[in-house]
């Protein structure tokens, strides 16, 4: 198996039945990514693979051969947090932070979705370039990353200040 992690090329011989998720965490020491469900259900394990997220629990390892894949560990740049880390702080985006890391990748994919006018379920116009992220959209967009603390509003807070045009 071999990728690119966190803008490092990685190489080694795993089980192809290793998930991504299991290949982060136990065989590359990346933590940062959580086991929720195991399930896909909570977004909990959401990695970024070139730009686009998934959930690492749910795909097998060598699916991802020769990809790009960015955990949270990757968001920050030389030892400065990117800016929807920053925010979350600011906005108190987390309580356990649990869910911290997949809200934070899946943001970032979430904004990265919108820039490349790629449409959600609630999108009003269909042929704009770009989505407004608003309240409808920013909820639905991050509608598969659950926080069992509650910790929504300081999330959707720290969201639209680093991504939204106007306030969500």
């Amino acid at each position: 198996m071999h990728c690119t992690i966190n803008g490092n090329r990685t190489e080694m011989v795993i089980d192809p039945r290793t998930s991504l998720l299991d290949f982060l965490r136990d065989h590359l020491g990346l933590t940062g990514t959580k086991k929720g469900c195991n399930q896909g259900a909570c977004g909990a394990c959401t990695v970024l693979v070139d730009g686009e997220r998934i959930n690492a629990c749910l795909a097998f390892a060598v699916q991802y051969q020769g990809r790009s894949i960015t955990t949270v560990e990757g968001l920050s740049r030389g030892g400065a947090l990117h800016p929807l880390q920053q925010a979350f702080i600011k906005h108190d985006g987390f309580q356990c932070g649990y869910c911290t890391p997949g809200q934070l990748c899946s943001a970032i994919a979430m904004a990265n979705e919108i820039e490349r006018g790629i449409p959600s379920f609630v999108t009003k116009n269909l042929s704009t370039e770009t989505a407004l992220l608003d309240h409808d959209e920013l909820r639905e967009r991050m509608s598969g990353n659950l926080c069992r603390c509650g910790a929504y509003n300081g999330i959707v807070e720290a969201i639209s200040e680093t991504f939204a045009k106007e306030p969500a």
